[in-house]
């Protein structure tokens, strides 16, 4: 199988889809992996790391795309992308479809099969998204700590507080993997930190797992009752393939103080606020209710290097043995895999997307 990998062309997005090393064992395995000029340097892999792995390096992304049956991303196909896509093309990246009509559509015109890492599900977990969602909760403590100093305007609480001062408040929305990661972090600076959960079973392992941290039943009652003592919010919900719950409106804000800030993790999926719109890197706030909001929707693309190990690590075997063996029998070993793949043949197959869109959702053929 010819195998490409694309430089990511995302706003400030520096991960690649593929290792080195990756490239080196598809080779040995008698497939073909041609590589975008540059694809890896953002993430410290050089032209020449590709090269000495046996990968083949390409110009520009119409060449890749042109060779490539089987192209491995890190993101979401940009418009410029979607339409090097063809007909029965696979494509293997976030999708993240839920929120965007308008890059459903395009996949399903263009009748690529495309496989999204986030809604591969085995045995209840995520296990593509997970490495990306524990970069993303450790990352909102430390973006929210730096947007709350004060010459960022924000209000001048240091998270940790320190010997007769009181630590800040952090209050974290959903008890997954990026939302006791998010906690992991805020109390081991010495915060207050909060987790708001609805199932009872995760709050049980939160409490017994994060003893400086309190867990609180979710509801709207619970959250309006801390907004207005809270210094950083987290927005860690996530309802697998689905636009993520608006748990915040733009009324709650209002309670909260000036300077506070919120962190939405969910923007991927849409964000979990009313006031929530995704930013860059190079821009990553603005303020609604006097609430600086960091809604940057590729966090662990600021850390690079670490992203791209820790997806790969989860990735690869998928990505081997859709080369070995092709996608129908992947399927068959590994039945996960089933789940990712959001649109086949022209339609969607993933229903919470279909139903994100009102669309009609069908079953892969493979």
């Amino acid at each position: 199988m010819i195998i490409g990998v694309p430089r990511e062309v995302k706003a400030d997005e520096y991960r690649v889809g593929l290792l080195p090393s990756a490239a080196y064992q598809l080779v040995q395995h008698g497939h073909r992996v041609v590589v975008e000029v540059g694809a890896g340097a953002g993430s410290g892999y050089h032209d020449i790391d590709y090269v000495e792995a046996g990968a083949a390096l390409l110009e520009n992304p119409k060449a890749i795309f042109a060779e490539a049956e089987f192209i491995v991303k890190v993101k979401e196909p940009q418009p410029e992308e979607v339409q090097l896509l063809r007909a029965g093309q696979i494509l293997f990246t976030y999708l993240h479809l839920a929120p965007s009509l308008k890059l459903t559509q395009s996949l399903v015109d263009c009748q690529c099969t495309a496989i999204a890492y986030e809604t591969i599900e085995k045995n209840g977990r995520l296990p593509l998204l997970e490495p990306m969602s524990e970069i993303a909760g450790r990352m909102s403590v430390i973006v929210g700590g730096y947007f709350l100093a004060k010459h960022h305007g924000g209000s001048g609480i240091l998270l940790g507080g320190v010997p007769g001062v009181l630590p800040g408040k952090v209050v974290v929305l959903g008890g997954g993997v990026s939302g006791v990661n998010a906690a992991r972090m805020a109390t081991g600076l010495g915060a207050d930190v909060t987790i708001l959960e609805v199932d009872s079973e995760r709050m049980r392992f939160l409490d017994i797992t994060l003893h400086s941290a309190h867990t609180l039943y979710s509801d709207q009652a619970h959250l309006l009752e801390l907004l207005p003592r809270v210094d950083l919010l987290i927005g860690a919900v996530l309802v697998p393939g689905a636009k993520a719950p608006r748990l915040i409106t733009r009324q709650m804000l209002r309670a909260m103080r000036p300077g506070s800030v919120l962190v939405d993790i969910a923007i991927d999926q849409g964000g979990c606020a009313e006031t929530s719109r995704p930013t860059t890197h190079h821009n990553p706030v603005y303020v609604e209710e006097e609430v600086t909001h960091y809604c940057v929707a590729n966090m662990p693309g600021a850390y690079a290097r670490t992203a791209t190990q820790a997806l790969a690590n989860a990735t690869f075997p998928y990505v081997e043995l859709i080369a070995d063996h092709g996608l129908s029998t992947a399927c068959t070993s590994k039945p996960e895999l089933h789940a990712g793949i959001n649109v086949m043949n022209g339609m969607i197959t993933c229903p919470a997307v279909a139903e994100a869109h009102d669309m009609d959702c069908g079953e892969a053929a493979l």
